[in-house]
């Protein structure tokens, strides 16, 4: 299940699990049109477990959700990382279990063209830059260049840390879910983050090559 929405009436379920964009269904018209054919509910729970995708349809799910008027609720229950975690910085409340993983990192993106195509594009990923500084900011009350810091450094926070540091509200129990994704794409994967991405079948691998790499 990559996308689902349920309407109970006075409150309605979002469940985002998988690439944020067209490959799994998770898609910014998707969102706007089950939104608005649902009227006027009072709490939307958006149920989140993706690595990213495409930011601008992630700012854009983001936005439909900040201004509907229901209390926007979000449940990281696997992970909330790259544009995924904007999409959490939505919610009025943000809960995250305990063994999920939030991470923040720098927008990336291709070009193909002359020099002056390469520069557009390189403007063009600052301006992203900024406007992802400037979300987590408000969320989290943390100073710019902190963030700044930690976008660039591609950070993986655990639970505790998201909370601590103004991420997240509320630390839920651990969720048996499966959150196997291909984490090549990133830099900087911690080897928690790893284990906690892999299915359960290869964990004990990754526990081994751990313990390999220490003798």
């Amino acid at each position: 299940m990559s996308y689902r929405f349920v309407n109970k009436g006075k409150s309605a379920d979002l469940y985002l699990y998988g690439y944020i964009g067209g490959w799994d269904e998770i898609t910014d018209v998707r969102v706007a049109n089950d939104l608005k054919a649902m009227g006027r509910v009072d709490v939307i729970n958006v149920r989140l477990n993706s690595f990213g995708g495409d930011v601008t349809q992630g700012y854009a799910i983001y936005n439909l959700l900040l201004s509907n008027r229901a209390r926007i609720e979000v449940d990281i229950d696997g992970a909330a990382c790259s544009i995924a975690s904007i999409i959490a910085c939505a919610g009025d409340h943000v809960r995250m279990a305990r063994n999920a993983l939030y991470m923040i990192h720098d927008p990336a993106g291709a070009a193909f063209g002359n020099a002056a195509d390469l520069r557009k594009t390189a403007d063009l990923l600052d301006q992203v830059r900024e406007q992802l500084v400037d979300t987590y900011v408000k969320r989290t009350g943390l100073a710019a260049a902190a963030v700044s810091d930690y976008m660039t450094a591609e950070t993986w926070f655990k639970a505790p840390d998201a909370a601590q540091l103004g991420f997240v509200d509320e630390i839920t129990d651990e969720l048996q879910i499966a959150a196997c994704t291909d984490l090549s794409k990133f830099t900087n994967v911690p080897q928690w983050a790893q284990k906690r991405a892999a299915p359960p079948a290869a964990q004990h691998l990754i526990a081994a090559r751990a313990r390999l790499a220490r003798l």
